[in-house]
């Protein structure tokens, strides 16, 4: 009989079992993604011109591109103290919690404890009529009520059979790598800010003082057509036409004071730090050459961009997301075991081997019927892996338009600097001549105010194309991976 009843058992173990595998076997598959914006990714920057591989901006260290002592300055106390760096930061120790907390699933828990109870059962139950017929000793009845003294060592632990908490904790890894470059991204944005905040400020400084040399050549020649209006030689309305540009040029003075206020507190705010002067030499800045960039060829962004890295690293993590999301449809095998000192008064604790009490369980448990949650979470998963494909591989081509965009930008940002350096010049040179003119009666006040007009717009637009090929050779560096070293 009991051979028989070993056998049912054992037939009802397997049934159960089998169907846990067959259950299993009904797991659904992941979409499969291919990455043909990274396989298809062009040989060069420009179809007309090849690039080389050797020479690449990306990989220079920022101290190294950026060659003026105030702006380093800048930069260090901005790496130090910007907020959003900081909560960059904690955003890598929580992604780094998160790895030790999958790598703590993957070791058995162990918790110890102690524990006191009191329980009196009915006499007329099989409990209550067992203890009251049973002795402790020879002669000692079984107290009642019962106690229970207990103190000892609890354990439980998931066997990883099917590798789903090692995936866990892969994703988990990749994460955290990806804010660590999430983090490098910032840095190179913090860099191109304070670097393109800090040319837009000399800038305005060489636009402040070209607007203060106007107004002094505007006060010269209200001077002059005043003389000439006492002497006849002009009249009252040439008189008011100077007066007018004179306070508008003023006016623009104090527009351009108000620009630099904000402009310093921009980059304060940058520097995480209250308002105060920014450091800066404004006296080269006409005079400062861009450094060459070198752009390297498009596959190196892959490697040197922070941003593509992270959405490649995000990428794997949701990969590995969907496998252990799938992984949650196989059954999962649990251990649990308990081993410590149990008796009905403190004082039998002590009584070695009779109070030792210990248990061990084994437990097989997979979802047969209701599977609908599991379900959910992997068509979520999955559709966060294409989702992360499609960042991805939005990244990548972003990135590659940026640098064939900024590398045109460069050469025409060249082209238009040079050409209004030659119509400054010739400006310049008119106002000389129509100012004589205007002296000897020979040239009217307008021609003087639109010449001196002319040259003022042209200078601004050349200060302003200065600043401009400054911050575009900073953003193509930006663009190219560098910054973050």
């Amino acid at each position: 009989m009991n051979m028989m009843e070993n056998s049912k058992t054992k037939n009802i173990i397997t049934a159960i079992a089998l169907s846990l595998v067959l259950a299993s076997c009904k797991a659904p598959m992941a979409t499969v993604i291919k990455d043909e914006v990274k396989e298809n990714i062009p040989q060069n920057f420009n179809q007309e011109e090849q690039q080389d591989a050797n020479n690449n901006s990306g990989t220079t260290p920022w101290r190294q591109f950026f060659t003026d002592p105030n702006l380093v300055t800048l930069i260090e106390t901005a790496l130090k103290n910007n907020q959003e760096l900081l909560i960059t930061l904690q955003e890598i120790e929580i992604a780094k919690s998160g790895v030790l907390a999958k790598k703590g699933r993957l070791t058995p828990t162990v918790s110890a404890g102690i524990g006191a109870g009191l329980k009196k059962s009915g006499r007329y139950t099989s409990e209550g009529a067992g203890d009251a017929t049973t002795e402790i000793e020879p002669g000692k009845e079984m107290p009642d009520p019962l106690g229970n003294f207990e103190a000892g060592l609890n354990a439980s632990w998931e066997i990883d059979i099917w590798k789903k908490l090692r995936t866990e904790k892969e994703s988990a890894v990749a994460h955290y790598l990806s804010t660590v470059e999430g983090k490098n991204f910032v840095l190179s944005n913090l860099i191109e800010e304070v670097a393109d905040n800090y040319y837009e400020l000399l800038a305005l400084d060489n636009q402040l003082d070209i607007i203060q040399q106007y107004i002094k050549l505007q006060q010269r020649a209200l001077e002059i057509s005043k003389i000439q209006k006492e002497a006849a030689a002009a009249t009252e309305l040439a008189v008011k036409k100077f007066e007018a540009e004179l306070a508008k040029s003023k006016a623009s003075e104090y527009t351009i004071r108000q620009q630099i206020t904000e402009k310093e507190n921009e980059i304060n705010a940058l520097l995480g730090r209250y308002p105060q002067p920014i450091v800066r030499t404004k006296e080269n800045f006409m005079s400062t050459i861009p450094p060459t960039v070198y752009t390297g060829i498009p596959s190196q962004l892959l490697a040197n961009r922070p941003d593509i890295k992270q959405a490649e690293l995000e990428l794997k993590a949701s990969k590995l997301d969907v496998e252990a999301a799938r992984k949650e449809f196989y059954p999962s095998l649990e251990i649990s075991a308990t081993l410590g000192l149990e008796a009905f008064k403190p004082s039998y604790l002590v009584k070695l081997p009779e109070s030792i009490a210990y248990n061990l369980v084994g437990e097989l448990a997979g979802p047969l019927i209701n599977k609908s949650a599991i379900k959910a979470n992997f068509q979520t998963a999955d559709a966060k892996q294409v989702q992360a494909l499609y960042e991805y591989d939005k990244t990548i081509l972003n990135a590659y338009l940026d640098v064939a965009n900024l590398m045109s930008k460069v050469k025409n940002i060249d082209q238009y600097y040079q050409l209004k350096s030659q119509e400054t010049i010739a400006l310049d040179q008119s106002i000389d001549i129509a100012n004589q003119l205007f002296r000897n009666s020979r040239a009217d006040y307008l021609e003087v105010l639109l010449n001196q007009r002319d040259a003022l717009d042209a200078k601004m637009e050349l200060i302003e194309a200065k600043q401009k090929q400054l911050s575009t050779v900073v953003d193509i560096y930006k663009s190219l991976g560098g910054g973050w070293k």
